[in-house]
């Protein structure tokens, strides 16, 4: 493990020393083409050779080595695929593993192989990881294995850097920020300004703000440059430079002349949105250890200062380092190279970080639809044919089935564009073609080239929709309403295709590049190809199916055949005659979603429903539960009858909830159901007023002149719980409310009687009601309210 600052030689003189000591090859991986392009380059310079002699390199769809080249750099996703072809390495010596702190996806995945094949085919091969930041402690005892391998530390020149922190104004954008900060550096400092943006389309956004000042040169720095543009960025220029560059710049290649960096703070890293079914990448703050490694680039050559936008008081709340790719991206191809490797969960594998188990599987359920791995999770023959050609299993399938229908060159063009949707600048992938295939960009026609080489086909009908739908069959998108900018994609999740977006206003669509920014319920189209529902037919025929839906839709039954794609529903039509259990089925569905105010629920009813609640407060067992979770839970054995013979909400409408609910009495305490839980209380007057169970306990609510007599509180549920009395005046307006009569004649009715007796002269109101016969009507008619042997 060699740990070291940046600018002291990692990528480019440690593998000369190493190549003075071994007899075989040397192979450095990198993250990035960019990366290794420029470090062969350098490596002959230092030597005074052309690139390809005594070391050369190796990038997809290009690769420069001779037969002489001792030092081959390469990236790592194209190492890996030489371990699957030849774990032994032969002719290998060392393996150097450079910038292991940025911890890409294929480099984690080549680290994992690379010590799996050491440990079974090759312990006589040597490897080295390289980095300035990484926690070397964990790396060591990865490479070393049984004993941790040796960390050798060197300290190389260094240069203080100044910092300065630039907060931003209010609603201001990045690049307006960033450009700000850039006009400081160029007024306050000498030399080359080095500035670090998240992507290209800020690099162009922020080239337009700078103006391109009479006296300095804008020069753009990122990975889909062609190799000419990014040498110019790598050169000295005749010139003050300001270099607007992405990660790339961040470590492995020095761009000379910088005396100033501006960070953005901000970098672009692949996510995976498994629910919505959409992957790209997304914008997040930088780690500290990445700000140091950027600030680092002003002081490789001499004293250098850094601007900062963000606020200073933010730089504490950074991650230490970077989110692992392992943990986020998506893992379709590293779980097809663990499927080649003979793995396919990567059990037996040492891991820095382990593939999270959920997106493993996401991956590998990917690989079994495009027919790149069996049931069990094992490589197929057209599996391995996928992994050779290098790039994502969905696009290798959609470049190998194409070409059988639109002929090899036409599928190369639409797959070049989609593993790089920057050729194009607008969402219209027809249009965009016809553009690239007018001015044929060397790198994209380099590309195209060689996957059309790699596949065989005859020429066919130009359709680029088929193929787009080929590598995203979910991604077909139907529109959502006549005129509607929304589409509703097979995979169902919905995007918004944007205003002006030159495809006009078409039905369906085949949407090759879609995101979705955080907060925002839609996802926007970034690039598509009209389509229409024989292609979507056709290219996602897998995903057709038509059923028999018989279900609680919109508050009654529905029964339909729907065919669908996915999600998008082509055809609908009522089935006559459904099935009777399946409508059974819904009904149950629809009660208990809707709820059991489906059914007739009649003052009865609901008062009996009441008194079996209140006895099984009070008693329990056997008396039944009847809150609405239990009542639903057992609605087959209350509402049997009903629910068999109901086909819609109508019939459930008609079912009388009490007389049903007869059916929960057990027997033979439902003989006892009036002692315990009268409907009505029989007072001393004679009536036989209501109980209200609505309560806990009940109530009885009635004028105190009918309970004169009564001394002791009436009880429920065989004198388990004393009713409450609402005593009420001769108004029926309440007085008292007791559920002690005792006290309460005893405490409570001077009161009560010195307030009303003067309001109500023609009522009764005795001193000791407990002596005074009852009656309903006024003192008057005491005699003749009172029951008696007549009545």
């Amino acid at each position: 493990m060699l740990v070291a600052p940046p600018g002291t030689g990692k990528t480019t003189l440690a593998p000369l020393a190493l190549a003075a000591s071994v007899a075989g090859r040397v192979v450095v991986a990198e993250p990035r083409r960019l990366a290794a392009r420029a470090a062969a380059g350098r490596m002959a310079a230092l030597l005074g050779e052309q690139v390809g002699e005594t070391v050369g390199y190796s990038v997809r769809g290009d690769r420069r080595v001779g037969r002489g080249t001792r030092i081959e750099v390469v990236t790592s996703g194209l190492l890996v695929r030489r371990l699957q072809d030849d774990p032994e390495s032969a002719g290998v010596d060392v393996i150097m593993l450079d910038e292991c702190h940025e911890r890409h996806l294929d480099a984690d995945l080549l680290l994992a192989l690379l010590l799996d094949a050491r440990a079974g085919l090759r312990p006589d091969l040597q490897v080295l990881a390289t980095s300035a930041t990484v926690a070397a402690e964990r790396l060591s005892a990865l490479l070393g294995g049984d004993h941790a391998a040796p960390v050798v530390r060197a300290q190389g020149r260094t240069y203080p850097v100044e910092t300065t922190y630039v907060p931003s104004l209010p609603r201001e954008r990045i690049e307006a920020q960033v450009a700000r900060a850039t006009r400081t550096a160029l007024a306050e400092t000498e030399g080359d300004v080095l500035v670090f943006l998240p992507g290209a389309a800020e690099i162009r956004r922020t080239t337009v703000l700078l103006a391109d000042p009479d006296d300095v040169d804008i020069v753009p720095l990122h990975g889909r440059l062609s190799a000419a543009g990014q040498d110019t960025a790598l050169r000295p220029g005749t010139r003050r430079r300001v270099v607007l560059s992405t990660a790339v710049a961040e470590s492995s290649l020095t761009v000379p002349g910088v005396r100033a960096v501006v960070d953005s703070g901000l970098a672009r890293v692949p996510r995976i949105d498994r629910a919505r079914g959409l992957s790209g990448l997304a914008t997040v703050r930088v780690s500290a250890a990445v700000a140091e490694q950027r600030a680092g680039r002003a002081g490789r050559e001499a004293p250098g200062r850094v601007w900062r936008c963000w606020p200073e008081y933010e730089h504490g709340t950074l991650p230490a380092y970077p989110e692992p790719e392992i943990r986020t991206a998506d893992l379709t191809r590293l779980a097809l190279e663990l499927a080649c490797w003979g793995t396919a969960d990567g059990h037996g594998l040492t891991w820095w970080d382990a593939p999270p188990p959920g997106g493993l599987a996401a991956g590998r359920e990917v690989l079994r639809a495009l027919g790149a791995v069996d049931g069990d999770g094992a490589v197929t023959d057209r599996g391995r044919g996928i992994a050779r050609i290098g790039l994502h299993p969905r696009l290798a399938r959609a470049l190998l089935d194409g070409a059988a229908v639109v002929g090899a060159r036409a599928a190369a063009e639409v797959v070049t564009v989609l593993d790089d949707d920057t050729h194009i600048s607008g969402v219209d992938l027809t249009a965009g073609l016809r553009a690239l295939r007018r001015e044929r960009p060397a790198r994209w026609r380099r590309e195209v080239e060689r996957l059309a080489r790699s596949v065989e086909g005859p020429d066919g009908v130009d359709d680029p929709a088929f193929v787009v739908a080929l590598a995203h069959p979910e991604r077909l998108a139907r529109r959502r309403g006549p005129g509607s900018a929304s589409y509703l994609m097979v995979g169902g999740t919905a995007v918004t295709l944007p205003p002006g977006s030159g495809t006009g206003d078409p039905e369906w669509l085949a949407i090759g590049v879609a995101t979705r920014d955080p907060g925002r319920a839609e996802g926007y189209i970034r690039l598509a190809a009209v389509a229409d529902e024989e292609l979507a037919r056709r290219a996602a025929s897998n995903l057709l199916i038509t059923v028999d839906e018989i279900d609680w839709i919109d508050g009654d039954v529905v029964a339909r055949r729907v065919e669908r794609l996915g999600a998008i529903t082509l055809s609908e039509k009522p089935i006559p005659d459904p099935d009777r259990r399946s409508v059974g089925a819904a009904v149950r569905r629809g009660l208990n979603s809707t709820g059991l105010g489906l059914l007739r629920w009649n003052a009865e009813a609901i008062a009996f429903r009441q008194r079996l609640d209140f006895l099984y407060r009070a008693l329990g067992a056997p008396w039944p539960r009847v809150d609405d979770e239990s009542l639903l839970a057992t609605a087959d054995t209350w509402l049997g009858p009903e629910l068999a013979a109901a086909r819609r909400r109508a019939d459930l409408e008609r079912v009388d909830a009490g007389q049903a609910l007869r059916r929960l009495l057990p027997w033979p305490d439902a003989a006892r159901l009036d002692e315990l839980a009268p409907e009505r209380a029989e007072v001393p007057s004679g009536s036989r007023p209501r109980l209200d169970y609505s309560t806990d306990p009940p109530v009885l609510a009635i004028k105190v002149q009918e309970v004169f007599g009564w001394t002791d509180t009436p009880r429920l549920a065989g004198g388990r719980v004393p009713i409450v009395l609402h005593l009420l005046s001769p108004a029926r307006r309440p007085i008292a409310v007791t559920a002690d009569l005792t006290s309460f004649w005893r405490t409570g009715w001077p009161r009560v009687r010195a307030d009303l007796r003067g309001r109500y002269p023609k009522h009764a109101w005795p001193e000791d009601p407990t002596t005074v016969p009852a009656h309903r009507g006024t003192a008057r008619n005491a005699d003749r309210d009172r029951p008696g042997p007549s009545r």
